[in-house]
């Protein structure tokens, strides 16, 4: 590999191009019109514009990517995470093109996009799924009502092809299924093009574990540890850690080798995250994804292990052996990322694009900041609201909240609404602190929290 196109944008650009510099291979920045001053585009090694602001017109172009890949001379595209990340059509095209595409290969990618057949492929490998039912349509309704039975209530409605919320619907009696199944449907096809649904148990006092596995291919299957991604709105990810707060030293074991388990039977390669649902009133892990890239929080295992797990994505995407050298300093033993979003939490974390006039953060040991925005830069409307990750370590869990209290307390952001007063708010509470929170605490809480 010796010159990669990122086919991404934000946070995640200026990361790929930093791991570039690494591995000493030459970058090619793409972005929109609504990016022209973006920071990864003048960070990178070339940049160029690829159409107007729309991601169906950017982003998602396929075609106008592999052009530029090809006109640029690059060998490889990292497709970073969101966009086309998960797209086997996207990783297929470019192997057809000979490009190497930094993820795994297409088949891998449409096997574990769709939830059905991942959760297949789990159970093959010995991991326990959430008890649940096959995909459904709309014309299956009748089946659905004699499946109910099976699974019992509350249940939850997923869509098969997709994830991020859409197309999902907790169904707390069967006088509200057709309702809700309908919706569902009816979102999947919008967000997915693929109306197809299908029926889990749901568990009110969940949390939501995922553990960080690479694999190369030379048949090295590995875990980096756990994370707990326990607190979200709205099913979307605000705050991760590592290690959960709520496992035992053999729970985690249990977890992790789980995950390694499915990534050796399914011969997976490349780096991915198996999530899990972890009951927390009687214990047991149930799977219940894998996503197929890199995630937005991997920096946080960066943080307690000291890999570069981006640099390796690039040495295993070039067929070499994983190097897993740590960093110079010493990993700390806990960590926790704060995702800084442009919302305004006391109004259902709506978003506040607009322009940043102020923007500063203290660095120091234990606090790592990744982001790609600066004062005067304008958030654009058309792409998600995260402006960076604030992720903070210490030596004890309570030593990461503490430190995370003081840098988020003077961390100054002006001109947008973000998500920093509700971390500072979050802090204080009890059920934080002692790990006491479920993937629902949020949606719960949150007209509490700002009375």
């Amino acid at each position: 590999m010796k010159k990669l196109l990122i086919a991404n944008r934000g946070e995640i650009a200026v990361r790929v191009i930093e791991a570039c510099r690494k591995a000493g291979v030459k970058s090619v920045a793409v972005y929109s019109e609504a990016d022209r001053y973006s920071r990864h585009i003048w960070m990178a090694d070339e940049s160029v514009c690829i159409g107007p602001a729309p991601a169906s017109q950017s982003y998602l172009d396929i075609e106008k990517l592999l052009f530029v890949a090809k006109a640029k001379g690059a060998d490889a595209v990292h497709p970073g995470y969101g966009f086309l990340a998960e797209n086997a059509g996207f990783a297929r095209a470019c192997a057809e093109a000979g490009l190497i595409f930094v993820g795994p290969n297409a088949d891998m990618i449409d096997l574990m996009g769709n939830k059905v057949m991942a959760r297949q492929a789990a159970s093959r490998a010995g991991v326990p799924i959430v008890p649940g039912t096959e995909g459904f349509t709309l014309a299956d309704l009748p089946q659905i009502m004699a499946k109910v039975e099976e699974i019992g209530f509350p249940l939850l409605l997923k869509a098969a092809a997709g994830g991020g919320g859409r197309g999902m619907r907790i169904v707390r009696a069967v006088s509200d299924l057709e309702r809700e199944f309908k919706q569902a449907v009816r979102e999947a096809e919008a967000a997915f093009g693929d109306g197809t649904v299908y029926m889990e148990r749901y568990f009110d006092k969940a949390r939501h574990i995922e553990v960080q596995v690479l694999s190369d291919r030379h048949g090295r299957h590995i875990h980096l540890g756990e994370r707990d991604c326990t607190i979200q709105r709205r099913h979307q990810k605000l705050i991760e850690e590592s290690p959960s707060p709520a496992l035992s030293d053999a729970e985690r074991k249990e977890v992790c080798e789980l995950a390694v388990s499915l990534t050796r039977t399914m011969n997976y390669e490349n780096a991915g995250t198996v999530e899990f649902l972890y009951d927390a009133v009687k214990g047991g892990f149930f799977f219940i994804e894998m996503n197929t890239r890199i995630q937005v929080e991997h920096a946080v295992t960066e943080m307690v292990t000291g890999v570069d797990i981006v640099y390796e994505q690039l040495r295993i995407a070039s067929g070499e052996h994983m190097e897993l050298k740590t960093s110079e300093e010493k990993p700390w033993e806990h960590a926790i990322e704060w995702r800084i979003n442009a919302e305004d939490a006391a109004r259902e974390f709506q978003p506040s694009p607009g322009t940043i006039t102020h923007w500063g953060c203290r660095q120091g040991r234990g606090v790592r900041l990744d982001s790609y925005v600066y004062p005067g830069y304008t958030v654009p409307v058309n792409y998600d609201s995260l402006l960076g990750k604030l992720i903070i370590g210490g030596h004890t869990r309570e030593e990461a909240i503490e430190r995370s209290r003081q840098v988020l307390s003077i961390f100054s952001v002006q001109g947008v609404s973000t998500t920093i007063p509700f971390y500072l708010l979050l802090m204080q509470q009890p059920e934080f602190k002692n790990g006491e929170i479920y993937t629902r605490w949020v949606d719960d809480n949150i007209g509490r929290l700002y009375d």
